[in-house]
């Protein structure tokens, strides 16, 4: 016998109400429960003509975007990379990816806003902001799940942060930089950052403050400056903390710019001299361990975050429990570099 939409309704256990709205692609039913429906109709092998043509009883993808910021950051373009690759291997997925204006929380806010009624899900590199966090709130508040990625933000309605533990990656980039600088009385290090707004890089900063404090403190930190990520202002920055501290010992590159730093060190002909440490192994970063420039890099994994959110994302937009598997840090040396 045929199947009908009582048959259906009993099945995915919901009313029949509930199915007829599904069928019609009426609005008023969440998207876990139209994913049910519709399974259950499949199952019961369901046809039929309806007020909108013929069913469709393909499961409805799950909208997801994610608002990353623009530039010309090796890390973010492979991040990206990954998540377009792996939504593409997954059909129930529909995923976009936003670039915005990496250092302006009112590009970024405006964004967030207007993906309001647009998407399920929404996992964003977050400015640590007050306009970044109500736009945040309010997107929220409409109904879309929002997961922080790389960096967190304080005080929001999230799902899920997907990414390292930040002070804990400074504290490990301070203890790998004093046993390269050794037992030198009165070493001087210096730190570049992409941008303290950004909570992930004010966390690393914060770590590395504290471990070599209490492990470390003959050791001074003389600057911290920071570069926008971006390669020409990376040169320019360490140039002019070069000339001024001609005794610096290192530089631990909080985020982005490595090329920057690189050329500065070797128009110098410091490459060999100052020890320099940074993070995520990029291409860029690799050709540094190689030639000697940097002597290690922590690396966060981008594959590994690009899976977690999406299927957190995923999984809370339906309402299935997800147990995540975080990304652990590991460091790369010369002789340890990853294949891909």
């Amino acid at each position: 016998m045929r199947s009908t939409i009582l048959d259906i309704a009993r099945e995915a256990g919901v009313s029949p109400a509930t199915v007829d709205r599904v069928l019609n692609n009426r609005p008023g039913v969440k998207l876990r429960t139209k994913q049910v429906v519709l399974a259950a109709a499949q199952k019961l092998d369901y046809s039929a003509e309806t007020e909108g043509g013929t069913v469709a009883l393909n499961p409805t993808r799950i909208k997801l975007h994610f608002a990353l910021p623009a530039g010309a950051n090796a890390f973010i373009s492979t991040f990206r990379r990954q998540i377009e690759i792996l939504a593409s291997a997954r059909p129930e997925l529909d995923v976009s990816v936003l670039m915005i204006e990496g250092f302006s929380p009112d590009s970024l806010a405006r964004t967030l806003r207007e993906l309001e009624g647009r998407t399920d899900g929404v996992g964003v590199i977050a400015l640590d902001h007050p306009t970044v966090r109500e736009a945040i709130r309010s997107l929220a508040a409409s109904g879309v799940k929002v997961a922080t990625v790389v960096s967190d933000i304080s005080h929001v309605p999230r799902i899920a942060y997907v990414g390292i533990d930040n002070r804990a990656a400074g504290r490990l980039a301070g203890y790998l930089l004093s046993r390269f600088i050794g037992a030198r009385p009165h070493a001087k290090v210096a730190l570049l950052a992409g941008s303290l707004s950004y909570r992930g890089h004010e966390e690393r900063e914060m770590g590395f403050r504290h471990i070599l404090a209490e492990e470390f403190p003959y050791i001074e930190i003389v600057e911290i400056r920071e570069m926008l990520d971006d390669q020409e202002r990376a040169y320019s920055e360490a140039s002019a903390l070069l000339e001024k501290h001609p005794d610096l010992a290192a530089i631990y590159n909080v985020g982005a710019g490595s090329m920057g730093i690189a050329r500065a060190l070797k128009m110098r002909n410091l490459q060999s001299s100052i020890v320099f440490v940074g993070h995520d192994a990029t291409e860029d970063t690799k050709s540094l361990l190689l030639d000697g420039t940097m002597d290690a890099v922590i690396d966060q994994n981008p594959r590994v975050e690009a899976r977690e959110s999406l299927n957190i994302l995923a999984h809370a937009v339906l309402g299935t429990p997800y147990e995540g598997h975080p990304p652990r840090l590991q460091v790369i040396f010369k002789e340890n570099i990853p294949e891909v």
